[in-house]
């Protein structure tokens, strides 16, 4: 099917999809753009796919693409959309051809909880910036975390930027969005997980720590850290190490040395 008018209601829903994070929300879904995002995304997840004329004659018609996308984009219809229009739908400038509406994940505390005996949760609070989101999911992988929990003050995970900066990521590591992040990390406390706050009031170095079991990282919002109420729920306080007139690190960097640093410890 080809669509050419931007008023068509495939086309609004889109954009609606790929702006508001309220709309994701309801409708429980998202935006994914990029061939490899399309390679890799859950094929129980995808709704709808989207091409533009030009990659639809540059690069499907000719086959030009790898045989597992060739083969999804033959299991299922998918649009065949005017460039200009598919210009109107992406969050980018430069528009990768190719994308998709898909499914959202649902997670529980138990899914991040029952993974191991031993491992690394990440907890955010009030993160802002899409990239530092999207950085720690990704790197979370490579770390083999457990998993993210984050309050409702982050950045929205489905936000097109964060998506972007996962990498595919997104399809792979739990996560969960909290109500109340002081409610969940006393249910943290209460299985037993040993959480630390990363914070320029803590008593030791965070390779000084070691972590043991079911550990979880404290990672507080770019510009003011862990608030009080979140930072006193933490069995320790530790801090990384810095010289020169720098205060704090980037939150994706701090999450990403403390994740590493208990993997480099030997947990699994």
């Amino acid at each position: 099917m080809r669509i050419s008018s931007p008023s068509n209601e495939k086309i609004k829903q889109v954009v609606l999809l790929n702006t508001k994070a309220s709309a994701r929300r309801k409708q429980k879904q998202y935006i994914i753009e990029g061939i490899r995002m399309y390679e890799e995304v859950p094929e129980e997840d995808l709704v709808a796919t989207y091409v533009s004329e030009k990659y639809y004659e540059e690069v499907i018609k000719v086959q030009k693409i790898s045989n597992e996308a060739m083969k999804r984009l033959k299991k299922r219809d998918y649009y065949i959309v005017a460039d200009n229009v598919f210009k109107s739908m992406s969050d980018t400038v430069t528009p990768q051809g190719i994308m998709a509406i898909v499914r959202q994940k649902e997670y529980q505390l138990e899914d991040i909880l029952k993974q191991r005996e031993n491992g690394v949760i990440i907890v955010l609070e009030s993160l802002q910036d899409p990239g530092n989101l999207g950085t720690i999911l990704r790197t979370g992988e490579g770390a083999g975390i457990a998993g993210i929990i984050m309050n409702k003050e982050t950045v929205d995970i489905y936000n097109p930027k964060v998506i972007r900066s996962t990498m595919g990521s997104l399809y792979r590591v739990p996560f969960v969005v909290t109500e109340d992040l002081e409610e969940t990390l006393d249910k943290l406390s209460e299985k037993n997980v040993t959480i630390f706050g990363a914070h320029l009031k803590g008593s030791e170095y965070y390779t000084e720590g070691l972590y043991k079991g079911l550990v979880a990282f404290l990672i507080g919002n770019e510009g003011n850290g862990l608030s009080e109420h979140i930072s006193n729920k933490a069995h320790k306080l530790i801090k990384i190490p810095m010289e020169g007139k720098v205060e704090s690190l980037n939150a994706a960097v701090a999450a990403s040395i403390l994740m590493y640093e208990a993997k480099r410890q030997g947990l699994k």
